[in-house]
């Protein structure tokens, strides 16, 4: 396990260090976020010169020819183009707003550490839950795009492929930190002589939770996830140009999502509760409503865009002048 990849050695202090050190999880999350933000950018485009989203109003560098003395300048103004350009701004909002409600779904989960150890919990460099993540970042994202007259539908056909992508990559940084989403003990008798031990039972030995596993190992999960995740993508990013009403996607990402972390809990260490006589964890009860609420999404939205005249198209915006160029 690399915990810690690299450390850069800094000509000063900063509080009480004079190394800058680059964490595993914190760079698998950062490829994550960059490599989700790259795709979401082209598909937005896509959608955009495709003539099914509008221009939005955004603050660009343009250049900016002047009569008097005939020079180009450059400097920023508003001007409207591709919702690609929202991009950037999105993934702040997921970042600020994901990283909290990851954190305090953590918090939530494990109250008794948390009375413990408050200061501890909150500024650790582990315990995130990706679902407290997902519910909170939603919604300020789609608060954002919305006011920005952005088709709500759409952006989120959009964006839940990626999400999961940059789930999975994230998921490469907890496997490779060992931050404790590992799962139970593996079964090394039941060990098929085609899977390679490294995926079969990993006992994590430079942990940062410093927790000293089972000599026969754990299974990976991170590693499971990672998988699982980047073949739903490979299927959702197939079926983007799907002959359904807009949101079919988002749906099925969220069936897909709440399907995946169902099947990964089964092999996964979490706390349980217990709900009507069963013993489930946070993230079963969250993925079972999950599914609930995709599958009745899926049934209004399973529908020919041609049938019901619902997909809603415009012509593609253009910008007219002489004297303004993107650059």
């Amino acid at each position: 396990m690399y915990p810690r990849i690299v450390e850069i050695p800094l000509p000063f202090e900063i509080l009480g260090s004079d190394v800058v050190p680059v964490n595993s999880y914190g760079a698998m999350m950062a490829v994550g976020f960059l490599v989700a933000a790259w795709l979401l950018r082209k598909e937005l485009d896509r959608l955009y010169h495709a003539g099914k989203l509008e221009a939005v109003q955004v603050l660009l560098p343009v250049k900016r020819t002047s009569e008097r003395r005939g020079a180009a300048r450059s400097r920023k103004v508003w001007t409207k183009a591709s919702p690609k350009y929202l991009v950037e701004t999105i993934v702040v909002i997921a970042v600020v707003a994901g990283l909290a409600g990851a954190r305090l779904f953590h918090i939530l989960e494990n109250l008794d550490d948390f009375s413990r150890n408050p200061f501890g919990m909150i500024f650790s460099t582990g315990g995130l839950t990706f679902y407290g993540g997902l519910l909170v970042c939603v919604p300020a994202i789609l608060a954002y795009v919305h006011r920005k007259g952005v088709q709500l539908s759409l952006f989120a056909d959009s964006a839940m492929p990626t999400v999961l992508l940059a789930y999975g990559i994230g998921r490469i940084g907890c496997h490779l930190a060992g931050d404790g989403d590992w799962g139970i003990a593996s079964n090394v008798a039941a060990q098929p002589s085609w899977v390679p031990t490294w995926l079969w039972a990993e006992t994590y030995p430079n942990n940062i939770l410093g927790v000293t596993l089972p000599e026969t190992g754990v299974y990976p999960t991170p590693l499971y996830e990672f998988g699982m995740a980047l073949v739903l993508f490979s299927v959702l990013w197939f079926l983007r140009k799907h002959p359904f009403r807009t949101g079919w996607l988002f749906w099925l990402s969220l069936l897909f999502v709440g399907v995946e972390r169902i099947l990964i809990e089964q092999i996964r260490v979490n706390n349980t509760y217990d709900v009507i006589g069963l013993s489930v964890t946070q993230a079963e009860i969250i993925s079972a409503v999950l599914i609930m609420i995709a599958v009745i999404g899926l049934a209004l939205t399973m529908r020919s865009k041609g049938r019901t005249g619902s997909s809603r198209r415009c012509a593609t915006p253009t910008i007219t002048t002489t004297s303004v160029s993107l650059r």
